[in-house]
C-alpha cells in the first residue's frame, strides 16, 4: 500500500524552535539557555549599575551653584565645550573611515587575489589590537610635523571656510591630527566587520547578476552593497563608539584643554573632547571638581547609548532584505 501522508491532527504539537511539546529538552540545552539569558540579564545590570553610579557621583555637580563648578560658569558651560570637541572629532572620524572602510572591504573580498586578500585580512586585525597610546605618539611624532604645510596652504586659499579659518598651528597638534588618528584608529573595526559581511554575500545572487550580462562594479552595487548595508552601519556605529571615548591618542595630541566652541581644524586652539579632558584633569582634581568630572563622563555615557540606539534603529529597518531572499 502507498505510504498515506501524516495529517496535521496526528503531528505532536511543536513548541517553540521547533521541538515537539512533551519531548523533554536535554540538558546541554538547558544549561545553555540558562546561560544565554543569564549573561543577557548581566549585561543589563551592569549597565543598570554603571549609569546609577554615575548619577549619583554626578549629582552633587549637577545641583551646585554655578560659582562653584570648575570654570565659576555651572555645568553646562563646564560640559558644553568638552562635548561640542567629542562629536566633531568622532563625526569628522568617521565621515573618513567609513569610505575607505567599505573600498577595503569591497577590495579584500572581491578584487584581491586570494593571497593577497588573506594577508591584507590579518593586517587589518592587527591594525585592531594595536594600543591607542601608540596611535597617539605616531600622531605627535609623525603626523603633526606633516600637516604643518597643508594647514597653512588651507589657511591661506581657504580660510574663508569656517574649517580653515586659520591661523594654522605652527607645530600641528590640531583637531585635523586628532580627527586624522581616530579615522585610522576606527578604520580596522569597520572593515573587519564590513568584510566578512561580504563575503558573506549569497553567491547566486552575484552569479544572477553577472549572468544578466552585469559588469563587476554592477554586481557590486546591486547585489553586495544592499545586502551589506546593516554591516556597513553597525561597523561604523562600532567605530564611532571607540572615536566617542577615545582617550590617550586625543589627550597626546591636543595636550591641551580648551574651553572653547570652534569648528576651525588647523588652528591651536582645538576644542578638547570629554574623555581627554577627564584623563588629564581627573589626577589633580578633588572634591566638587571630581564629581563635575564624572557628571561630563554621565553625558558621555548618555550620547554612546543614544548612538547605539540609533543604530540599531536603523539597522531593524534594513531586516526586510535578506540574502535569502
Amino acid at each position: 500500500m502507498p505510504p498515506t501522508k501524516e495529517s496535521k491532527r496526528d503531528r505532536p504539537p511543536a513548541a517553540e524552535g521547533g521541538r515537539p511539546r512533551g519531548t523533554p529538552q536535554r540538558l546541554g540545552d538547558r544549561v545553555f539557555s540558562g546561560a544565554s539569558t543569564g549573561a543577557g540579564v548581566l549585561i543589563l545590570v551592569i549597565l543598570a549599575g554603571v549609569a546609577a553610579f554615575l548619577i549619583a557621583e554626578a549629582w552633587p555637580a549637577l545641583w551646585a551653584d554655578s560659582e562653584d563648578v570648575t570654570g565659576g560658569d555651572g555645568i553646562v558651560l563646564y560640559i558644553w565645550p568638552v562635548l561640542f570637541g567629542t562629536l566633531i572629532s568622532a563625526a569628522f572620524a568617521l565621515v573618513i573611515a567609513t569610505p575607505l572602510a567599505v573600498a577595503i572591504a569591497l577590495f579584500i573580498s572581491h578584487y584581491a587575489p586570494r593571497r593577497v586578500a588573506s594577508l591584507l585580512g590579518y593586517v587589518i586585525d592587527l591594525l585592531a589590537a594595536v594600543p591607542s597610546i601608540i596611535f597617539g605618539l605616531w600622531g605627535v611624532a609623525e603626523l603633526a610635523p606633516m600637516t604643518v604645510g597643508p594647514t597653512e596652504w588651507l589657511a591661506d586659499n581657504l580660510g574663508f571656510i569656517p574649517l580653515f579659518d586659520g591661523p594654522a598651528s605652527a607645530t600641528g597638534r590640531t583637531m585635523l591630527v586628532a580627527v586624522i588618528v581616530l579615522a585610522v584608529m576606527i578604520l580596522p573595526i569597520a572593515t573587519a566587520v564590513i568584510r566578512e559581511a561580504f563575503l558573506q554575500t549569497p553567491r547566486l545572487h552575484e552569479e544572477a547578476s553577472l549572468a544578466l550580462g552585469a559588469t563587476r562594479w554592477e554586481m557590486i552595487r546591486m547585489a553586495v552593497l544592499p545586502f551589506g548595508r546593516s554591516a556597513i552601519i553597525g561597523g561604523s556605529m562600532l567605530g564611532l563608539g571607540r572615536a566617542l571615548g577615545e582617550t590617550m591618542a586625543v589627550a597626546i595630541v591636543l595636550s591641551a584643554n580648551r574651553d572653547i566652541v570652534s569648528f576651525d581644524l588647523i588652528s591651536s586652539a582645538n576644542s578638547s573632547t570629554i574623555a581627554a579632558n577627564i584623563a588629564l584633569s581627573f589626577p589633580e582634581s578633588s572634591g566638587l571638581d571630581v564629581n563635575t568630572l564624572i557628571a561630563s563622563g554621565l553625558v558621555l555615557f548618555a550620547v554612546t547609548l543614544l548612538v547605539n540606539m540609533g543604530a540599531r534603529a536603523v539597522i531593524n529597518r534594513r531586516r526586510e532584505f535578506s540574502g535569502a531572499n
